[in-house]
């Protein structure tokens, strides 16, 4: 009997960790509809792309649009929407920081490796030089969590590259401090940085967010393509099917998130 109560338990965490992480994108909460929110500022040179929403708060301005382009949403000066954005932000910046990392990359560059899904940390700052090939191995649910803690930073011309993906795999880098994209770098995931976030001329950022929590987001003609907007998701939704392989990942996953980010997830 207690064998079977056992296995009923782990059953129950396991169906939990599925919920969840079905769901990745909403990982997010209304922060994820916004291509770039800033806290205090978001300034813009050039012709800058974003598909999604453009917001900051609790700071009220937003320069450089036009010449830059909001599309697939909308602008939200420190109002409503973008103040809870931002409390969304803070607390999925919480949620990600407080995952148990399965890997220490602590003065690696990330130029040049190939990564399979995981919890990456890094102790201080963290560079990309050339390329990271990220393997999601043909499975869905899958998602790369990248823990810096003080201050990302990529080359010029430097990319990231994503190769046998499933469905709602995701990519997410919470920064200490503040992250710096090269000219002409090709980003992919979510950035959520304590401080600031600068795109320097031409870099792009496909399938997430530039998401600054206490400081300024400074543009230079780039494209940025949040994964969903206020009208939906940008690609047609999906029912994904979760894969037995990710359960001990995203069971470690929710024990270290807590109840507070369950019950977010169940509203």
């Amino acid at each position: 009997m207690k064998h079977f109560a056992a296995l009923l338990a782990l059953c129950s965490l396991s169906l939990t960790a599925v919920s969840l992480h079905a769901d990745s994108l909403n990982v997010l909460g209304n922060a994820g509809n916004f291509a770039v929110l800033g806290a205090t500022t978001v300034t813009n040179t050039g012709t800058t792309v974003l598909s999604g929403n453009l917001g900051v708060a609790p700071g009220t301005s937003i320069t450089g649009f036009p010449p830059g382009i909001v599309t697939n949403g909308a602008v939200h000066d420190n109002d409503a929407v973008a103040m809870q954005a931002q409390i969304d932000a803070l607390a999925a910046y919480t949620s990600l920081a407080s995952l148990p990392f399965t890997h220490d990359l602590t003065g690696q560059d990330l130029g040049g490796l190939t990564l399979t899904p995981g919890v990456y940390f890094f102790s201080s700052s963290a560079q990309l030089t050339s390329a990271l090939t990220l393997d999601f191995q043909g499975l869905s649910n899958q998602s790369f969590v990248f823990q810096i803690g003080s201050t990302l930073t990529t080359a010029s011309a430097s990319m990231i590259d994503l190769i046998n993906q499933g469905l709602n795999d995701s990519v997410y880098f919470q920064v200490g401090s503040s992250a710096t994209l090269g000219t002409t770098t090709s980003f992919v995931g979510t950035i959520v940085a304590n401080q600031s976030i600068t795109l320097n001329t031409g870099a792009s950022i496909n399938c997430g967010n530039a998401l600054a929590l206490h400081g300024a987001v400074t543009l230079d003609t780039n494209v940025i393509s949040a994964c969903t907007t206020d009208g939906g998701p940008v690609t047609p939704p999906v029912s994904p099917v979760p894969e037995p392989g990710t359960l001990p990942l995203l069971a470690t996953g929710i024990l270290a998130a807590g109840g507070a980010i369950r019950r977010k997830f169940a509203a």
